[in-house]
């Protein structure tokens, strides 16, 4: 049921007016801290993950959004009528019944019904690797689709038989009733109940479909995935999708990416941070240090006296832009120095006379924030 349902603002954590970019970064958070990699065999954290993904496919997206902020789950419930407030079809009729009456017509009609429509599309979720979605690979990507039967051609018809014209509205897929509604009776077209608004009838249904005209088939597609697609971002193949009726072209398979959290880097757009630690030496003294890429280790030279939270850019050498690889984000590295513990005795008396030495002339800082303070009387 949709209402047992958490409302999608709160799973993410967010407010409802909060903007893409909010959400994005909500999302991402949650996504990693209950990603099943990170959780294995926790059936919560599987679950929540799985909501926080629902969330975030909603709210993502502009016209589910819209959608949800004003009907809620129902939105996306069938059941539900797509929350359709109140209107004509509360009084018994429907908005198509009034065009019939004043213009001799169905504002959808049989011709609408029986002409070519378009197929529904697939949507699949993709989980790709950090590495697989930076450099990109080829996927083989699993998912279900409507297809017309291949025993009867899309009739529905048992083979060597073929449908007939309904004798109840002779083939308009439409039948004349009187209705009583606000403005008195009115006469209307409404669906003709014996054939479903097709206009034809089968007698001999296909034992392969059931009569439906068509299948649900599996099939597998070996996908291109692009180097520096993100999460969340997705791939449309086009006419991959369900087939359409009566001739129509088919929908789209749409894939939806995510990426599985890294455990050295965090992504935003085309830019990499990472924390890299150092020890007192190497900060007081400078050194040369092993600094983790995407190509691999590489030597940089940490200069004499780096401040711990110091953040160096190593530019182009982040993630290239998805279809542009002449365009490539920045990694940026963050430094923590790390306070050496469990001294030894001798180690204590070595750091002792080493503080006595500097006296306040090697921590300016701190002799200024003194000083200041000293200044104003405190």
């Amino acid at each position: 049921m949709a209402d047992s349902k958490r409302d999608y603002y709160e799973v993410l954590g967010v407010d409802k007016s909060a903007d893409d970019a909010a959400i994005k970064k909500a999302y991402r958070a949650l996504a990693k801290k209950y990603h099943p990699d990170l959780n294995p065999g926790d059936k919560e954290a599987e679950q929540k993950f799985k909501e926080v993904n629902e969330a975030y496919d909603v709210l993502s997206d502009p016209d589910k959004r819209a959608k949800y902020d004003q009907y809620g789950h129902a939105a996306f419930d069938p059941a539900s009528g797509m929350g359709g407030g109140a209107g004509f079809g509360d009084f018994g009729f429907d908005i198509s019944d009034i065009f019939s009456s004043f213009f001799g017509g169905s504002a959808s009609g049989a011709s609408r019904r029986n002409g070519p429509m378009r197929g529904e599309s697939v949507n699949v979720r993709l989980i790709l690797t950090f590495e697989e979605a930076v450099f990109g690979c080829k996927k083989d990507v699993t998912y279900y689709k409507i297809q017309q039967c291949p025993d009867c051609g899309g009739s529905g018809a048992a083979p060597g038989t073929s449908p007939k014209t309904c004798a109840a509205c002779g083939g308009s897929g439409q039948v004349r009733v009187q209705q009583r509604t606000i403005f008195g009776m009115m006469q209307s077209a409404k669906t003709c109940d014996m054939c479903h608004g097709t206009g034809k009838t089968i007698e001999n249904k296909c034992s392969h479909c059931r009569g439906t005209g068509f299948e649900r088939v599996q099939k597998t597609l070996e996908v291109n995935i692009p180097a520096g697609i993100d999460d969340g971002q997705q791939i449309t193949l086009r006419s991959q999708g369900s087939q359409g009726l009566n001739g129509g072209p088919a929908g789209d398979l749409n894939i939806i990416i995510s990426v599985r959290p890294h455990s050295v880097f965090e992504r935003d757009g085309d830019d990499l941070y990472c924390d890299v630690p150092i020890t007192f030496a190497e900060a007081a003294l400078g050194a040369e240090i092993d600094i983790q890429t995407l190509e691999g280790s590489q030597k940089y030279t940490i200069p004499e006296g780096t401040q711990t939270g110091t953040v160096f850019t190593l530019r182009n050498m982040g993630v290239q832009r998805v279809n542009n690889p002449k365009i490539r984000g920045n990694l940026y590295i963050t430094v923590n120095v790390e306070v050496p513990k469990n001294l030894t005795a001798e180690q204590k008396s070595i750091l002792e006379k080493f503080a006595a030495s500097c006296g306040e002339s090697n921590y300016s800082k701190r002799t200024g924030f003194f000083k200041k303070h000293r200044k104003n009387g405190n």
